[in-house]
């Protein structure tokens, strides 16, 4: 797996395969890792499995780590390997990211496919008590570094408790070897506390609207969700997937099963499968 220069930092990512650019991008506290058992499924192509900067294998800059800070490395990343027509593949906030990037490049994108990723802007009614009160928790200021930088209980927990079931101890120290010290989960600090709840980070919902916006009128480019059932740690349930049958263009719903919010790890072989049918059917590559 390649590094790559870019801006005043580097990019570590998987690139196998040739064909058509499809480019999985890795949610909070995951790494490209997230995606190395739903590859094998997915068919021909380019499959990019980038590390956002500051998370798994790639450089971590002295940075805030916004929304805005990932998005605009991503974007050197895209540049840097002269990407263009890539099919998109996110998860958590690399689904947002996705939207975004799409949203700014409309050009440069056949297609989009997504999985419990951060879709529009969310009221603190519409999360479970218990991710309100955890979301709640890592905004105080003490308390999330408690949580997130001295106990290191985020990463552990998201693939322990995020899951169905709990990966093993090989994986889960792969997820962990990247942040040793609490000065390197500042990321995932980062990440957690952007959570768009309760109409904040004021900048990062516009950013959202503008995505949201795109997608809604963006029928030319196919896009895929796959929803999964079955875990309270779910972010797109069925109220949510309404929402997006009736705000997202050229939208096919499908269903994944049973899983955690962290899908890949639950049903890779049904998320690759889905989305090597999908490709084909609107013949993507």
């Amino acid at each position: 797996m390649p590094d790559i220069e870019v801006l005043d930092s580097t990019i570590h990512y998987g690139d196998t395969g040739s064909g058509t650019p499809i480019v999985f991008l890795h949610g909070n506290p995951a790494s490209s890792h997230i995606w190395r058992n739903v590859l094998p499924y997915v068919g021909s192509g380019r499959l990019l499995t980038p590390d956002l900067i500051g998370m798994g294998r790639s450089g971590k800059p002295e940075l805030d780590y916004s929304f805005a800070d990932h998005a605009r490395y991503l974007d050197a990343w895209f540049d840097a390997l002269g990407l263009d027509r890539v099919i998109l593949v996110g998860h958590d906030w690399g689904g947002a990211l996705a939207f975004d990037w799409a949203s700014r490049h409309p050009e440069r994108v056949l297609g989009i496919a997504f999985l419990e990723s951060i879709v529009k802007p969310m009221a603190w009614e519409d999360v479970t008590p218990q991710a309100r009160e955890r979301s709640q928790l890592i905004r105080t200021p003490g308390a999330g570094e408690d949580l997130v930088l001295e106990q290191n209980l985020f990463v552990r927990q998201a693939f322990t408790g995020g899951v169905l079931t709990p990966v093993g101890d090989v994986d889960l120290q792969t997820y962990l070897a990247p942040y040793p010290t609490p000065e390197s989960r500042r990321p995932l600090l980062a990440w957690a506390r952007q959570l768009p709840l309760g109409g904040e980070p004021a900048e990062l919902i516009t950013r959202i609207n503008r995505y949201d916006d795109w997608l809604g009128r963006s029928a030319d480019v196919p896009k895929l969700l796959i929803t999964f059932e079955g875990s309270p740690t779910l972010l797109i349930g069925a109220k949510l997937a309404e929402w997006c049958a009736a705000n997202i263009a050229a939208l096919e719903i499908v269903d994944g099963g049973e899983a955690g919010h962290h899908a890949p790890e639950d049903r890779p072989k049904e998320i690759g499968t889905e989305i090597s049918a999908w490709v084909d059917r609107h013949a993507l590559r």
